[in-house]
């Protein structure tokens, strides 16, 4: 089986300057892995690279076995169905409610049937949004866009889940909230990787996965201690 993610002296950059530099990395299926850094370390970068949103300016990247160089317009939107992120700023579209938002993946991918109505309504209880459906996004709290936010990355089944600073602005019983989301789906055999700045979080992660934590600093990346 394939390594989720492979890099291989991967880097990023916009002219001479690197921004990501000698990146060597595999994700192996089911794992869990946080990545940390300082602000401006380059961990939105990193992800973008992950999901083929970037294409590595040197070395290589491998998203489920595939050259992500390589990929077309097609071979990118089939690995991106394969991928759920949740972004740092949660984005909805004002005029659809939770619920609809949550199913847009669907939607756009001809895939909102009726059969999935019933998968639907058991992921929005699943994140407890069940009384918040068919609230509009200006509505909701931090905590429960956050929560919607999670629900719509992995409406698809992804294989990876990818996290941008999930709980950066929640406060912290919703912080570990999400993270036991989170901690369910690797147990479902998701492979998770969650930048954040938050130390408390991933001390908080010991009694519930087996983590390895990566640091990104200065361009590069290494593994930060043991297992949790």
């Amino acid at each position: 089986m394939p390594f989720v993610i492979d890099m291989r002296d991967a880097a990023f950059g916009y002219g001479s300057e690197p921004i990501l530099s000698a990146l060597s990395l595999r994700l192996a299926p089911g794992s869990f892995h946080f990545l940390t850094g300082p602000s401006g370390a380059g961990k939105t970068t990193f992800l973008k690279l992950c999901y083929a949103e970037l294409v590595a300016t040197a070395g290589g990247v491998a998203i489920f076995g595939e050259n992500a160089a390589r990929l077309d317009r097609d071979g990118i939107a089939l690995t991106r169905q394969r991928i759920g992120v949740v972004h740092q700023d949660c984005e909805f579209l004002d005029h659809l409610s939770i619920r609809d938002n949550i199913a847009l993946p669907l939607t756009v991918t001809g895939r909102d049937t009726p059969g999935q109505d019933s998968n639907l309504d058991e992921l929005i209880a699943w994140v407890g949004l069940t009384a918040r459906a068919h609230a509009r996004p200006p509505e909701l709290s931090g905590g429960e866009r956050q929560r919607a936010a999670l629900a719509r990355a992995i409406i698809m089944d992804p294989d990876l889940i990818l996290a941008d600073e999930p709980t950066g602005n929640v406060d912290w019983d919703m912080s570990l909230r999400l993270l036991q989301l989170l901690c369910e789906l690797n147990r479902m055999g998701k492979t998770v990787l969650i930048a954040t700045h938050d130390m408390a979080l991933i001390r908080s992660a010991k009694a519930q996965v087996q983590a390895r934590v990566l640091r990104l600093a200065g361009g590069r990346i290494s593994a930060a201690g043991a297992d949790l």
